[in-house]
C-alpha cells in the first residue's frame, strides 16, 4: 500500500510539473525523519528552482496549491526551504489494508502459493548449540509470519548425513575409540549421546589435524563408504546421524519449533538425485572438468567470465586456501560430491525442476505427540503428504558465512536456464551468535586474562567451545523458576514449572529476534532474562495485562465495538494515534507482512 501511494504521488507530481512548467523530471521521494512531517517528502522544487530561476519555496507553494487531488493522499504541504511533504489519508490507508487482507484470505491462488522455509539444518554429528538456536528461531518465526499472512508454508530441515562432519565422528568411534557398530548402536540409546559426540568431534578434529596425510586418507575413505552405503563406516554413520537428529528434534521441541519434513542428504545420492542434476549441469556447460592445475580431475562451476579459461585453479585440500575457489568445486577429483553439489540437486527438487521425487516415511524418533516425515531410499509410505509439489519461493536460513555458497547454488540454477527459480531462491542470512565472557564463565569455561577482557568469545564446534542448546534452556528455566517462585508463592509447584518454561522460552526467542540479522549477538543470561525493558518477559507481562483488562471488560458486560473506516480514522488521528500509525506505515512498506497486520488491526 505504501508503494502504491508513493507511485501515485510521483506520477501526479511529474504530470503536474510537466503541464505547468513544461519540464520533465524524475521525482525523488524520501521518508521524513518524523511521522509528524508526513509519510513522503520530495526535494523536486530545489531542482526546479535551478531551471526556473525562482525560489524553491515559492515553487513548492505553487505546486501545493495547484496539484490535483491524489487518491489516498490527504494533503500536500510546504516544509522548510522548499520541500513538498505528503500526508496519507490514514483512514483510507487502513481500510485498503483491511480489504486486501480479506481478499487474500479468500484467494485460493494465494493459499496454493507454496513457500518452502528450510531452517535449522544442523550437521547430525553433535549436540545443538546456541548458534543453531538462532537459526531455528529465525526460520520458525519467518514461517509463522508467512502463514499468518496467508501463505501455504512447508518447513524443511536438511540433514547432512553424508558429510565431512559426520565422517569425522565416525572416524572417532572406529579409529580412536576402537568401537564396533554394535557398541555404537548400544551407546546411541543412552541419554546425552549427543553430548558424547560433541566431545568426540572435538577430539577427532584435533587427531586429524596432527597428520594431514592421514586425515586426507581417512576422510576420503570414510566419506566414500558413507556415500556408497557400504561397510562399518556407513553402518555407524547411520546410527549416529539418526540418533543425533532425534536429539536435535527434542531440543527444538522445547522451544516450540517443529518440522514437516526431514530431507536427508543420503537420498539425494541413493535415489540418483545427484546423478540427474550432474547430467543436467554437465550437458548445459554449467560445470566443467578442470584438466590441469591443482584441481585437475574436479568438476567445478565457473562464473560466466571464467567459462573460457577454466584451467589453473586451486585444489580443495586445505581450509587455508581460497574458500571461494573451494566452494566452486562440485565433484572432487576422487569422485565424491561436495555439499554444494548436493545442495544444487536439492534446490532443483524444491522447485520441481529435477523430474524426480523422494520416498517418504514417518520419522520413528520424533518428539512425543509430533508427526515428522523424512525422506527414505526404501519403500515409501503411500499415505505420505505430497511434499514434492513445486515451490514458488524458497527461503534458506543459513548464516552469512555461507553467502557465497548460496550464490553458487543460485548460479547452478541460472546455468540451467532457471533464472526465475534462482531469483526466488532467497538466502535468509544472519550474523554469528557469540558469548560474553560473563556468560562463558557462568557456563564453566576457564578464561584466560586476555579472553576475560574481550567483548565477546567465538564459539566453535570443532574445538568443542560453545553453549549446548539444552544446557542453555536448562539454565534459563532454572533462573526463571527462581523468579516465579519468589514472585508467586501461591502457585503450586507444577504451575510454577510451566510458567518458568514459558518465560524462559519467550525470553530466549525474543532475545534472538530483537537484534537485526546483520548484528553479531553477544549472548548474556542476565540480559536475556531481565524482566524489565525490551525483553521477552516484559512483553509476556504486557500480554497478560491486556488479557486481564479484556477479561474484566467481559465480566463487566462490555461489548466489542466494530472498527469502521471512520472510527479507525479517529483512532489514528493526531498525536495520540501517531505511534500506532507509524507502525502501520512501517508494515505497509514491507509488502506482504502488512496484510497480516492490517487484517488483525
Amino acid at each position: 500500500m505504501y508503494q502504491t501511494l508513493t507511485k501515485r504521488l510521483r506520477q501526479a507530481l511529474a504530470g503536474h510539473i510537466r503541464e505547468k512548467y513544461g519540464v520533465e523530471l524524475a521525482i525523488v521521494l524520501e521518508r521524513p525523519p518524523k511521522i509528524e512531517m508526513g509519510e513522503a517528502a520530495s526535494p523536486v522544487c530545489f531542482e526546479l528552482a535551478k531551471r526556473l530561476k525562482k525560489a524553491p519555496r515559492l515553487i513548492a507553494q505553487e505546486i501545493a496549491n495547484g496539484l490535483p487531488r491524489v487518491k489516498g493522499i490527504a494533503k500536500v504541504e510546504v516544509a522548510g526551504g522548499g520541500y513538498l511533504n505528503a500526508y496519507f489519508d490514514r483512514a483510507t490507508f487502513w481500510e485498503t489494508l483491511r480489504q486486501g487482507a480479506e481478499q487474500k484470505a479468500d484467494s485460493q491462488e494465494w493459499l496454493s502459493h507454496k513457500i518452502i522455509v528450510e531452517h535449522t539444518s544442523i550437521n547430525p554429528n553433535k549436540a545443538a548449540h546456541i548458534g543453531h538456536v538462532r537459526n531455528a528461531v529465525l526460520g520458525d518465526t519467518m514461517a509463522r509470519i508467512l502463514r499468518h499472512a496467508g501463505s501455504m508454508v512447508q518447513i524443511q530441515n536438511y540433514i547432512d548425513n553424508t558429510g565431512v562432519q559426520l565422517a569425522d565422528v565416525v572416524i572417532g568411534f572406529l579409529h580412536m575409540e576402537q568401537r564396533t557398530p554394535v557398541s555404537v548402536k548400544m551407546m546411541a540409546m543412552e541419554p546425552r549421546f549427543d553430548y558424547h559426540c560433541w566431545d568426540l568431534y572435538a577430539k577427532a578434529t584435533q587427531f586429524l589435524a596432527e597428520d594431514k596425510e592421514r586425515a586426507a586418507k581417512l576422510r576420503g575413505e570414510t566419506l566414500k563408504a558413507i556415500e556408497e552405503g557400504r561397510g562399518e563406516e556407513a553402518e555407524v554413520a547411520e546410527v549416529v546421524a539418526d540418533a543425533i537428529v532425534g536429539c536435535h528434534l527434542r531440543t527444538m521441541a522445547r522451544l516450540g519449533i517443529r518440522y514437516e519434513l526431514l530431507a536427508r542428504e543420503s537420498e539425494i545420492l541413493h535415489l540418483k538425485f545427484w546423478d540427474a542434476a550432474f547430467e543436467m549441469l554437465r550437458k548445459s556447460g554449467a560445470i566443467q572438468l578442470a584438466t590441469s592445475g591443482k584441481m585437475a580431475g574436479c568438476w567445478i562451476m565457473p562464473w560466466e567470465e571464467e567459462v573460457k579459461e577454466v584451467k589453473e585453479v586451486k585444489e580443495e585440500t586445505s581450509e587455508d586456501e581460497d574458500e571461494n575457489s573451494q566452494d566452486k568445486i562440485i565433484v572432487r577429483s576422487n569422485g565424491t560430491v561436495t555439499y554444494v553439489g548436493k545442495d544444487i540437486a536439492y534446490q532443483l527438487w524444491k522447485f520441481g525442476l529435477l523430474g524426480k521425487d523422494f520416498h517418504y516415511r514417518k520419522w520413528p524418533n520424533a518428539p512425543a505427540g509430533e508427526e515428522v516425515w523424512a525422506t527414505t531410499s526404501g519403500a515409501g509410505d503411500a499415505n505420505a503428504p505430497h511434499f514434492g509439489a513445486p515451490a514458488q519461493r524458497v527461503y534458506n536460513v543459513i548464516d552469512t558465512r555461507q553467502a557465497y555458497v548460496q550464490e553458487v547454488v543460485a548460479q547452478g540454477l541460472r546455468g540451467l536456464g532457471h533464472a526465475e527459480a534462482a531469483e526466488n531462491s532467497i538466502h535468509l542470512w544472519y550474523e554469528r551468535l557469540v558469548l560474553t565472557p560473563r556468560c562463558a564463565a557462568e557456563m564453566g569455561y576457564e578464561l584466560s586474562a586476555d579472553e576475560a577482557k574481550k567483548p565477546y568469545l567465538e564459539v566453535s564446534g570443532r574445538k568443542g567451545l560453545g553453549v549446548k542448546a539444552d544446557d542453555l534452556i536448562d539454565r534459563l528455566e532454572a533462573a526463571a523458576l527462581g523468579e516465579v517462585a519468589q514472585r508467586h508463592t501461591d502457585m503450586v509447584a507444577e504451575e510454577q514449572k510451566l510458567t518458568a518454561h514459558a518465560i524462559a522460552v519467550g525470553a530466549l526467542r525474543f532475545f534472538l529476534l530483537k537484534f537485526t540479522r546483520n548484528a553479531i549477538i553477544a549472548f548474556d543470561f542476565k540480559d536475556a532474562l531481565s524482566f524489565e525493558g525490551e525483553t521477552g518477559p516484559y512483553c509476556q507481562y504486557a500480554v497478560v495485562r491486556i488479557r486481564g483488562i479484556r477479561r474484566k471488560g467481559a465480566e463487566a458486560g462490555a461489548t466489542n465495538v466494530e472498527v469502521t473506516k471512520q472510527s479507525a480514522g479517529k483512532l489514528l488521528a493526531g498525536a495520540e494515534g501517531s505511534s500506532l500509525w507509524e507502525l502501520l506505515v512501517a508494515a505497509g512498506i514491507h509488502g506482504e507482512i502488512c496484510v497480516s497486520i492490517g487484517a488483525g488491526f
